[in-house]
């Protein structure tokens, strides 16, 4: 006799939850939950300044319930568009309080994003996540973990990998049209916010539209100081690169190790695709402080370049990983360019190379298309929830997770100015035993992930 399959809606379900809240519910295994024809996904929007309203756009479309931002003026500002949504300058109230929600989007400060994406995950909502991913390497395989094992549907923040100018790239490693690849060349011109100074002296009161401690959340507490003395040497920077003098907030938070994942951080997770996507790439086995500025003490600093060493992996050979910031670049001459532009990569393999300076996508036209062309984030994410699909958008957890692991060890390298040496099996720094404190967050009581 032939089993039948039942189905219920969302909608549904969220009744049928609603109306035995007093009763212990056990949900039979055989019901299969679905999104009815025009159904929207119920959204909790957590951050809606800068990126974070970027991102609401990107999800205006569907049921935003409820938005949450530390700073009350673009919270308002996003409310306004969205008057039936509760608003909130605590996530943790949020999370406890919305109780109809499928799915968040989180755009805060770095620092954030791991607790937040955690507790709600658990809670069973769909990730929506700005890159990086996470501030630290444990942090990553967290997310990645806790992603897979409720069989959510997660996202981080970059178009990168969903790009068919991405795709392309790697169908043409793949191909073997370079050859072997073993050296690959990343650089940006990031930081665009200052970088390499001392945390400045002194306390400034907190303006009344601002939360400090839930701006804080899960780092260290610290007093709050809006701008840089008169005279500091941040006022000399270029312009571009100032950003109205502010301390913390908004924005410039990302040179502070406390709170961001500085140069590195902001723009790996846009850059490496190609690499890391085309060479199937996973842990670096050692990571290499090339050159750089000066330390990182609280803040990182102002320019460096590392260089990742990926082990040779089947039929593949070893690959090192140049990263430049702060406007250092590769040599202009290994370019074969006069002027080096501000950003870019250069991809070698034995038979040439793809990049700057070098031949370019147009260049293969006999290379066949073989991978899948992604639509916008937004739209991928949202229909993968709806699709009951984790594997739909372009960068779920799963594969940002170990992306995030392998690029934010470099940061550890810079915190130590020293070479350090990954074991992927155990997940320690095996060569300085006082780095692995660096893996793993020390979270402010209160604000566990």
């Amino acid at each position: 006799m032939q089993k039948t399959r039942t189905t219920f809606s969302r909608r549904d379900c969220l009744k049928y939850v609603a109306a035995t809240a007093t009763a212990t519910v056990i949900v039979p295994s055989r019901l299969v939950f679905s999104y009815e024809a025009n159904e929207k996904v119920n959204l909790a929007v957590i951050a809606v300044g800068g990126r974070g309203g970027a991102n609401l756009k990107g999800v205006s479309g569907e049921n935003v319930v409820a938005l949450c931002d530390v700073d009350r003026r673009p919270l308002e500002s996003a409310a306004k568009n969205f008057p039936d949504a509760h608003t909130y300058t605590d996530y943790r109230k949020l999370l406890d309080t919305e109780k109809t929600l499928d799915a968040v989007v989180v755009s805060t400060p770095d620092h954030m994003h791991t607790p937040i994406c955690l507790r709600a995950m658990r809670q069973g909502l769909h990730c929506y996540c700005e890159k990086p991913l996470t501030r630290t390497v444990d942090e990553a395989y967290q997310m990645a973990k806790v992603a897979k094992e409720k069989n959510l549907v997660t996202h981080m923040g970059t178009p990168g990998r969903g790009s068919a100018d991405t795709a392309r790239i790697v169908e043409i490693i793949r191909s073997g049209a370079i050859g072997d690849v073993t050296e690959v060349h990343y650089w940006t011109d990031r930081p665009i916010w200052p970088q390499g100074f001392d945390r400045p002296q002194g306390e400034d009161q907190v303006p009344g539209h601002l939360d400090w401690e839930n701006w804080i959340g899960c780092a260290p507490m610290r007093p709050y100081k809006e701008k840089w003395p008169e005279g500091h040497p941040v006022y000399q920077l270029p312009p571009g690169k100032l950003h109205s003098g502010w301390v913390y907030h908004p924005f410039v938070w990302r040179g502070w190790w406390d709170f961001g994942t500085g140069a590195l951080g902001d723009i790996a997770p846009h850059m490496w695709h190609s690499a890391f996507w085309g060479l199937e790439l996973d842990a670096p086995e050692s990571v290499d402080v090339v050159d750089t500025s000066g330390p990182v003490t609280e803040m990182f600093p102002a320019w460096t370049i590392l260089r990742f060493n990926f082990p040779a992996k089947g039929n593949r050979p070893a690959v090192k990983l140049y990263w430049y910031d702060g406007g250092k670049t590769p040599p202009a001459d290994m370019l074969g360019v006069k002027e080096v532009p501000t950003g870019g990569s250069l991809i070698v393999g034995t038979k040439g190379a793809i990049g700057v300076g070098h031949k370019s996508p147009a260049d293969f036209p006999d290379v066949p298309q073989s991978l899948r062309r992604y639509g916008d984030m937004y739209s991928e994410w949202i229909g993968g929830i709806k699709n009951g699909n984790p594997d739909q958008p372009s960068c779920p957890f799963s594969y940002a997770g170990p992306l995030t692991e392998a690029y934010l060890l470099g940061n550890i390298a810079l915190k130590l100015e020293r070479t350090i040496q990954w074991d992927a099996k155990t997940r320690r720094i095996t060569n300085v035993e006082e780095a692995n404190q660096l893996l793993v967050p020390v979270y402010r009581q209160g604000w566990e992930a």
